[in-house]
């Protein structure tokens, strides 16, 4: 037996060494860079589109807290073969392109709120998607406030736009397509914002006090239904527009956490993190209560995202969710950056990771 395991790792440390040996001749490396590209531009999510419902993205399910495994927070949903981003915080629009998702089928953003970390990507998105080939400027829907977000980017981003049409060509960079053009509504109740080809989206107010007014948004096309929490303390506002949902994709802050932290900062001696840590509870919802909220809406499966602090870890993500079995015991996940729902119109659910 000893033998034969000695044999085994020689041989092993003989293939190592080979592939070593290998990696360094320069048509080996060019052979391996060209499987890497052929990977890079195939069409890897191509089902995300192709479903005849509704399918959802997790460009990034993160917060300000941060997380070398998740961008800020982001989510996309797809209908109709054009898809939807709910929020852009910095780092989602990387994760689009990393998946494969053609800029090109982009038709909107849905802001929740104006937070920094939901729009911190938007700039990058419009540019990916006007590359791309959109055909037109970038629709921005969100509650008051967001023409001034979509103003100050568009001057912000002027200068980089003349620069991509002067290098490559209209036929690449067409200036009218170029920017964003802001749709404003009313947030004080329940509001139709979009609805085109099947497809209705409905945003509805929640709490998040002082960064008012503050939305969520509810998705129908094709006998499904998403509903996007946005940031909020524990809303009955929500709870009455995610009733029967198919997939109900909920922030979750786990304050048992988030006490910890404060404890932490203040012994270190850093009173503004300590003071931030103290203020947040106030405003986010804790996975029980999410947990809670889905059982009150009659959701199917519940996600959570928007991860506070971020469970990047086998025992951080145990920490995360203590007491959430006790009040939901099955359908519930922790999201995952680059992760994937699909619903199709004929029921049922389909997980995928890209």
């Amino acid at each position: 037996m000893g033998g034969a395991a000695k044999i085994s790792i020689a041989a092993l440390i003989g293939v190592l060494a080979l592939a070593f040996a290998a990696g360094r001749i320069p048509a080996v490396q060019d052979r391996l860079f060209e499987r890497a590209l052929e990977k890079a531009f195939s069409p890897r999510a191509a089902a995300l589109w192709k479903n005849d419902g509704l399918s959802v993205f997790f460009c990034g399910t993160g917060s300000p807290l941060p997380s070398a495994k998740r961008a800020q927070t982001c989510t996309a949903v797809f209908a109709g073969g054009k898809y939807f981003l709910i929020d852009a915080g910095t780092g989602s629009a990387e994760n689009l392109q990393a998946a494969g998702i053609p800029g090109e089928a982009l038709a909107a953003i849905f802001l929740t709120h104006l937070h920094s970390d939901h729009i911190g990507d938007i700039g990058e998105v419009d540019l990916a998607s006007w590359v791309a080939g959109r055909a037109g400027p970038l629709p921005v829907f969100g509650p008051a406030g967001t023409g001034r977000i979509v103003n100050g980017l568009n001057e912000e981003y002027a200068l980089d736009h003349e620069y991509r049409t002067a290098h490559h060509g209209k036929g690449v960079a067409e200036p009218r397509a170029a920017g964003l053009i802001a749709q404003t509504f009313n947030a004080a109740g329940n509001t139709l914002v979009y609805e085109r080809d099947g497809l209705k989206v409905t945003a509805f107010p929640v709490k998040h006090d002082p960064a008012t007014p503050a939305v969520g948004y509810r998705f129908d096309y094709a006998g499904r239904s998403v509903v996007i929490s946005g940031d909020t303390a524990y809303s009955q506002s929500l709870i009455a527009a995610a009733q029967g949902a198919d997939l109900l994709v909920h922030e979750a802050q786990a304050n048992h956490m988030v006490a910890r932290l404060r404890e932490a900062a203040a012994e270190a001696g850093n009173a503004r993190m300590a003071k931030i840590f103290s203020d947040i509870p106030s405003y986010h919802t804790s996975p029980e209560e999410a947990a809670r909220a889905a059982n009150e809406a009659g959701v199917d499966w519940l996600m959570l995202t928007h991860l506070t602090p971020a469970p990047d870890n086998a025992i951080a993500r145990r920490i995360f969710m203590r007491g959430v079995s006790k009040i939901r015991k099955k359908h519930v996940r922790i999201a995952e950056d680059r992760t994937a729902i699909m619903l199709p119109a004929g029921g049922g659910f389909e997980f995928e990771r890209y």
